[in-house]
């Protein structure tokens, strides 16, 4: 058993940003990660044209601001770079391959029973913690959804997670299903790479260009979330013109509004939509079923294709392992409070970066969680 007095869980930028807040207070902690590196999704289940769709101030983490060089657009190994050089700067010493099995709350002895296993050792490690903090992150394991005779299908079925490049695609008919950040952007690299290349656009969505969403950011600050939404788009309208005939209609809330109700972010442009309008990809609405190498969609349409991608999201697994806190994480693992109360829990219980508000959502997370941390064990003490 070893005692600590603050137990991270995941070495992600949630994980990562607390434990350098953490270190601004001098508070002793110890940071756990089940993969054999720090920012597992990013390094090694992301595509190589990624860049951060946000502008390069909505995504520092806090206390190490970017060098003055850095691109407004950051590319993915610059950001892989910037965690690497803040991981050094903070001197944040993650235990790799040790993946949490349980953690309770002991209420006489005041603090949490986590049970863990070294994975490079085979063993059980057991921690005390009087602070627990859940930072394993929104995207733990990939979401395939159910889809009848997807077991049959005889071509590649693959997550966006393992996705890389369009390259070897090449002439082949590929559908993308999902149409976030990822499945438009997965379906534009396809696409480039002379790929026949589908997409399933099942629900309303905004496309904005990332000029439009670095101005809607800076101006919430000043103007109400409505008519900032009126504003960007407005301008959106300008840029794409109606898309509901090319199969892409607008959620009935603005962007803004709504990513700040559900989280549900609008997808930033990188030319998908331009290769929509010229018929380079086409537009499918939701499917029915898959028969063989031919999948049939709502509305009785039917096309054949050779691979398919899921660019369908993620889900949380703390719920798995996380017993007695039920106050702060529903079923799916995501926190029951809306944002900004969401992060704190009962006991001396948190989570960071479970919000869906990215980076910069990351940064106020692991501020407020260290900041209460430091007034608890103040009061403790006392």
């Amino acid at each position: 058993m070893e005692d600590v007095v603050v137990l991270i869980v995941g070495a992600g930028p949630a994980g990562l940003a607390t434990a350098a807040c953490l270190n601004q207070f001098s508070i002793p902690y110890v940071i756990v990660e089940r993969e054999n590196c720090s920012a597992s999704l990013w390094r090694n289940r992301t595509y190589d044209r990624l860049k951060l769709h946000l502008a390069r101030e909505f995504c520092e983490l806090p206390h190490m601001p970017y060098s003055v060089d850095t691109p407004t657009y950051i590319p993915k190994k610059t950001f892989i770079k910037y965690l690497d050089d803040y991981i050094e700067c903070f001197n944040i010493r993650p235990r790799y391959f040790t993946v949490v099995e349980s953690s309770t709350y002991d209420i006489g002895g005041k603090c949490w029973s986590i049970m863990a296993r070294d994975m490079a050792k085979c063993a059980t490690v057991n921690y005390r913690a009087k602070f627990l903090v859940v930072a394993s992150g929104e995207n733990s394991v990939e979401n395939i959804p159910v889809i009848p005779g997807l077991e049959n299908f005889p071509g590649e079925a693959i997550h966006s997670s393992g996705y890389k490049s369009g390259i070897n695609y090449s002439g082949r008919n590929v559908l993308v299903i999902g149409s976030g950040n990822s499945g438009m952007e997965i379906a534009y690299d396809l696409a480039s790479h002379g790929a026949n290349t589908s997409i399933v656009i099942r629900s309303p969505i905004h496309v904005m260009t990332k000029e439009l969403i670095r101005l809607g950011m800076t101006l919430i600050h000043y103007l109400p979330p409505k008519m900032v939404d009126h504003i960007v788009l407005m301008m959106a309208n300008f840029i794409f013109g109606d898309l509901s005939r090319h199969g892409i209609t607008r959620p009935n809330k603005g962007p803004f509004v709504l990513k700040m109700g559900s989280g549900r972010s609008a997808v930033i442009d990188v030319g998908t939509v331009g290769l929509i309008k010229e018929g380079k990809i086409k537009v499918h609405g939701r499917i029915t079923k898959i028969k063989g190498e031919t999948i049939e969609f709502q509305g009785g349409k039917e096309d054949s294709f050779d691979d398919i991608v899921f660019a369908t999201g993620y889900k949380s697994t703390a719920n798995m392992w996380l017993k007695s806190g039920e106050d702060m994480l529903n079923s799916e693992g995501l926190p029951t409070k809306e944002f900004p109360n969401h992060w704190k829990g009962e006991n001396g219980l948190y989570c960071a970066g479970l919000a869906r508000r990215g980076l910069a959502g990351i940064t106020i997370d692991a501020k407020n969680i260290a900041n209460d941390i430091n007034c608890n064990i103040d009061s403790m003490s006392g």
